[in-house]
């Protein structure tokens, strides 16, 4: 529709009709929103896509329309330059989003600004013929810099008036500020209006909004946009916290507000959520609409999200309680998924069968891994299959343990046994304490569980209110935890089986048969029992002794399987697990275009894939998935064509299952990614080295020995030292040295 007139034309009513409804078809389906209209919530794009592009540039605002639901609107903090010019740019110093301090470098200056002392590069020191040497950059530096120095600014009648939005809402602050140079921001917009369709205009000023609200059309909203709770409003001198509880007066100007979404749902010092407010409901007795803002995926959300910002959007629109009337957000597409494709589930049916959902260590993004706690979570999210990784105690007991060095998961590096430390390469570099040198009550009676962090790097910590929570499992007690639950099966991964034969006296595979006879899986069909080793040789031994559906892990990033590596995986497995850069190859954090076909020469094969790890983390994501779990699980299944995902969080993965949305209509923001075409976006100059191709897997690369029979000679609850080639590492040697040094002084 075109926004260069008041008059629509019968053609142009026609497409925004085809538009609203498709985007209002994928949404509902008759259901009704808790919102003031009983409409679905609107989705505003803070500056465009600006979780990826500089705020309010060109290809921010261009993005919006190819990922996001057909209805969103763009948004365009407003600011004057000497000549009166609007632009739009997220902040008034004109240096945080910028390159003007390269340009101008003698152009600092200090002014007040709403009673703030501000100092930085200003707009209304500049022509507009000026801005024209100047271009964005992206003001988060936790987001790509790629696209810096690249993107000119944008006047605010291009956004209105050639991006064919459906909708467009100008933010305008810091009116009093431009009045000290002669500029009246009032009249700017007064006169816009009568050029373009404004649908919201929005101020944190009583007096800017009271003033034109008689020089805007009608149709126009005025929102009144609350700041911190202590800031004061410069118009009445009031805390916005105290104008929170008179709404009626704010009625009298505004037709909504525009709050932060803590206003809503505050969360604690510790970053969980606390009870939710009645700002909600508040507004709507007043008969005002209530917009949340501050919505960014790589942004710290609650805990209580398990960093999926999906969950997030679902908790102001779709809790059973209240639903906002809009998001302002940094990515759009997120909103769209959970507002047109997430949205009113709770009594559907709808569960479209793939991807099948593996636990990894249980939900190991919520607690800690393989305790009876992540279990519970993950059965409760709805995973299709839990896992055990086994490991085995001192005293011979099989246990469902993610790593066989009990430092990476318990705190026994804080404990008494922390001096049993020592270092065996044939299981890891690095000194460890290692299941097998601790008793089954040894671990129960003195260790707690310690929750994986592997983002711990970006400072992003999982459930610290229960990084010790839960109680460790043996294999047995998996078992029959599993046995009872609405689960299609349970898969036990087996490792280091070679080394507990040779050096412990274990042997591993025919304890883990023994656990599944003595637990009666062996004689039931109704859960499926999996068996998962990176080692060949694990599989053909339970091909040969048991019936279980056995998955074959390769740990390496493969791009491909040579037809007699494949010919030799289809002996002894059933399924492969396959990393996700070898589906999906990646080069600097961005999917790049470089050919893998490896899920299709498996599934040619007859083996059905699973992809591992898929973790909520952003960081953990290429840019190409907007920091958006269910965008990258969406691209494995439907661009990939896995069967299924292996993952720390089985909630996020479940939910996909029950999109409204999977299929040949899908709308284009549920479209898998495209590998390289983020990438092709980027100037050649600024893009990532090309990457080397990934290796194919060959037959050498599967085939492997039998295992060896299992020692005589040990046993788990003694170990032989000298079967364990233990070996200081350079601390301890050190420490040696200097007190063989002591003693010959």
């Amino acid at each position: 529709m075109g926004r260069s007139s008041r008059a629509c034309s019968v053609l142009g009513s026609a497409l925004l009709l085809l538009l609203l409804s498709l985007g209002s078809a994928a949404a509902q389906k008759g259901s009704t929103w808790k919102t003031l209209s009983g409409k679905a919530p609107a989705i505003i794009a803070k500056g465009g896509f600006s979780g990826l592009f500089p705020d309010s540039s060109d290809s921010a605002y261009m993005f919006v329309a190819s990922v996001s639901s057909p209805d969103t609107a763009l948004w365009c903090d407003v600011r004057l330059t000497k000549d009166g010019a609007g632009i739009c740019l997220p902040s008034i110093s004109m240096d945080n989003c910028t390159t003007i301090a390269d340009v101008f470098p003698q152009g600092k200056k200090t002014y007040n600004v709403n009673g703030v002392s501000t100092t930085g590069w200003f707009s209304v020191d500049y022509k507009s013929t000026d801005l024209q040497k100047v271009f964005l950059k992206q003001p988060v530096l936790s987001r790509t810099p790629a696209y810096d120095g690249t993107l000119p600014l944008v006047p605010v009648e291009v956004v209105l008036g050639q991006y064919k939005a459906p909708s467009v809402w100008l933010n305008v602050q810091q009116d009093g500020f431009y009045n000290q140079f002669n500029l009246s921001m009032r009249s700017y917009i007064a006169s816009t209006s009568k050029k373009f369709i404004i649908d919201y205009i929005s101020s944190p000023e009583v007096k800017f909004l009271t003033s034109i609200s008689a020089r805007v059309a009608k149709n126009t909203k005025l929102v009144f946009r609350f700041l911190d709770e202590s800031s004061i409003e410069p118009s009445t001198n009031q805390t916005y916290g105290s104008m929170l509880k008179n709404l009626t007066f704010v009625k009298t100007f505004a037709s909504g507000i525009l709050v932060p979404k803590s206003y809503v749902w505050p969360v604690s010092s510790d970053n969980y959520l606390l009870p939710y407010t009645s700002v909600v409901d508040d507004a709507h007795k007043a008969g005002l609409e209530i917009y949340a803002s501050d919505f960014a995926n790589d942004f710290t959300i609650s805990y209580n999200y398990s960093y999926d910002p999906l969950a997030e959007y679902l908790s102001f629109v779709d809790n059973g309680a209240f639903s906002v009337d809009g998001v302002l957000t940094d990515f759009p597409i997120t909103p769209s998924e959970a507002i047109g494709c997430f949205s009113n589930l709770n009594n559907s049916k709808i569960d479209h069968a793939k991807p099948l959902v593996i636990s990894h260590n249980g939900a190991s993004g919520d607690y800690p891994d393989c305790t009876d706690q992540a279990y519970e979570k993950a059965v409760t999210d709805g995973a299709d299959v839990i896992d055990c990784p086994v490991q085995v105690t001192k005293d011979g007991v099989p246990i469902c343990m993610s790593s066989i060095d009990l430092m990476d998961v318990t705190n026994v590096a804080t404990s008494q046994f922390a001096s049993q430390a020592t270092t065996i390469s044939d299981l890891k570099a690095g000194a460890g304490v290692f299941s097998f040198n601790l008793t089954w009550d040894d671990i129960t009676k003195n260790l707690k569980p310690m929750i994986s962090n592997p983002m711990s790097t970006y400072r992003l910590l999982r459930n610290p209110r229960n990084k010790n929570a839960g109680s460790f499992m043996r294999l047995s007690d998996f078992l029959a935890f599993a046995k009872g639950k609405d689960l299609s099966g349970v898969m036990i991964s087996v490792e280091h089986a070679a080394f507990m034969a040779e050096n412990l006296g274990f042997g591993v595979v025919d304890a883990v048969i023994k656990a599944l006879d003595d637990s009666g899986y062996s004689k039931q069909t109704a859960q499926k029992v999996m068996i998962q080793s990176t080692n060949s040789s694990v599989l053909v031994k339970f091909k040969q002794e048991t019936k279980y559906n056995l998955v074959y892990m390769i740990e390496e990033d493969v791009r491909d399987a040579a037809p007699s590596s494949l010919a030799d995986i289809k002996k002894f497995a059933d399924a492969v697990s396959v990393t996700t850069t070898s589906v999906l190859p990646t080069s600097h954090h961005y999917l790049i275009n470089q050919t893998s076909n490896l899920v299709q020469s498996l599934k040619s094969a007859g083996l059905p894939v699973y992809v591992y790890v898929l973790m909520n983390e952003f960081v953990s994501q290429p840019n190409d998935f907007f920091a958006d779990a269910t965008s990258q699980i969406n691209t494995y299944v439907q661009l990939a064509k896995v069967d299924g995902v292996i993952t720390d969080f089985p909630g996020t993965a479940h939910r996909y299952k029950l999109s409204t949305c999977v299929g040949k209509n899908s709308p284009d923001f549920m479209q898998p990614v495209q590998p390289g075409g983020l990438l092709s976006t980027i100037a050649p100059a600024a893009q990532p080295p090309v990457a080397a191709p990934m290796p194919l897997l060959t037959e050498s690369d599967v085939a492997e020995p039998p295992l060896p029979p299992v020692s005589n000679t040990t046993t788990a609850s003694s170990p032989s030292h000298a079967a364990l080639r233990m070996k200081f590492d350079v601390s301890t040697l050190i420490i040696l040295l200097v007190l063989c040094a002591s003693l010959l002084i």
